[in-house]
């Protein structure tokens, strides 16, 4: 059975390009590259390419790429470093649909005395930029919001943030896991102080992860050891990961019209199709402003769970909300923030596109959704005599 693989925001397939950089690294190539001699020289040189690739993506300079093992780790050194350099500050900015590396490290933080303010959204997901600026303060020691919605892809405003947190010298952190690869990055022009993102969201391997540090931000490393890193990020390199994150890194950067073109045509064809076969319906979140490669869907009615299971079926991969909480049966807290009614966010599902879905994928899945969920639909009592109104867009 042939898998359609629709859920690239948990992960992502390793390009075939990038496997090639890094296999010599697991054999021929074991040098340290910390050692003196030239067999470890020459993997320290291949490190420093991949600084640049990475940097070159986000439009920053390689002196402020720390490589980490993920993106939980550099929000994680992001936040804690920030904290660390103001420790007379106890309040942190942030957003109720943050994901769990952050929202998970805000409410521990709260258990120790911090004072966290978590900015809602609206009924689209979008953030209210009066609203965050009213909420910075004088003893604000860190604001962390997501470039990107995991779940639903919606894009926050955080350059403009970024910019209102400077006015009051607030350092300004934003988790762009989801976003980086996808959209256009461009630091030099941003006001953005800090930046996580991960290998494994853009075709890179699992286990390796960047935290962007912008010159002149006070730093404390998460992780205390060797001089690696430039001293902010202790232990020997992942060499292998570090080398095919910098060449995912390079094809990212190529692949941007990709991604900006083709793959946000097939998610519109997906999403238009499956709304208009399917009724009572509805795309969560903001159709505008939103990664190219995600929709979110919610079907009245029905459980995700049963959706995802059923799909599996026929090899189609989706998920149902984020795959860091998958085990909750809870509904999303990101829907749940957008007030999207209990019955339609129970059965949600993110489908999440890469460079490698085909029409040929869209077609499969679009031929055979619809008929799960008439069979699931059968079996819910509350379907018979439910009122078939709502078909389209969040909010509507």
């Amino acid at each position: 059975m042939k898998t359609v693989y629709l859920d690239n925001n948990a992960t992502t397939r390793v390009a075939p390009e990038v496997l090639e950089a890094m296999l010599p690294y697991f054999s021929d190539l074991y040098g340290n590259p910390s050692s003196m001699h030239a067999f470890g020289g020459q993997v320290a040189k291949r490190l420093r390419e991949a600084r640049e690739q990475a940097a070159a993506l986000i439009g920053a300079s390689p002196d402020e790429i720390i490589f980490t093992s993920c993106g939980t780790e550099s929000d994680n050194a992001a936040l804690r470093s920030a904290l660390a350099a103001h420790p007379e500050k106890r309040h942190i900015v942030t957003s109720r649909v943050e994901h769990p590396a952050v929202k998970a490290l805000a409410a521990h933080l709260a258990e120790r005395g911090y004072r966290i303010t978590e900015l809602p959204v609206d009924k689209n997901g979008l953030l209210d930029l009066s609203l965050f600026e009213e909420s910075l303060a004088p003893d604000t020691a860190v604001v962390s919001l997501m470039w990107a919605n995991n779940e639903t892809g919606v894009i926050f405003p955080v350059e403009k943030a970024a910019e209102l947190a400077r006015e009051r010298g607030i350092p300004f952190h934003t988790d762009a896991v989801q976003a980086t690869g996808k959209i256009p990055i461009d630091m030099r022009k941003t006001a953005i102080d800090m930046l996580s993102f991960s290998g494994h969201k853009l075709h890179a391997p699992k286990g390796i992860g960047v935290l962007y540090v912008r010159k002149g931000t006070r730093f404390s490393p998460l992780l205390i050891g060797g001089h690696q890193e430039k001293g902010r990020r202790g232990g020997t390199e992942n060499t292998p990961s570090i080398i095919g994150l910098g060449k995912a890194c390079e094809l990212a950067s190529g692949h941007l019209d990709t991604e900006n073109k083709t793959v946000r045509r097939l998610r519109d064809r997906l999403e238009t199709t499956l709304l208009a076969k399917i009724p009572n319906a509805r795309v969560n979140g903001d159709i505008d402003q939103r990664l190219p490669n995600t929709t979110n869907i919610s079907f009245e009615f029905v459980e995700g769970e049963g959706i995802l299971l059923l799909m599996n079926e026929y090899g189609i991969c989706a998920s149902s909300g984020s795959a860091c909480t998958s085990g909750s049966l809870q509904p999303s807290h990101v829907l749940r923030a957008m007030g999207v009614p209990f019955t339609m966010a129970h059965g949600s599902i993110r489908f999440s596109l890469s460079i490698y879905t085909t029409d040929e994928e869209i077609d499969f899945t679009i031929e055979k959704l619809p008929p799960i969920i008439e069979r699931l639909r059968g079996m819910s009592p509350y379907w018979a005599t439910a009122p078939q109104t709502c078909t389209g867009k969040s909010g509507t």
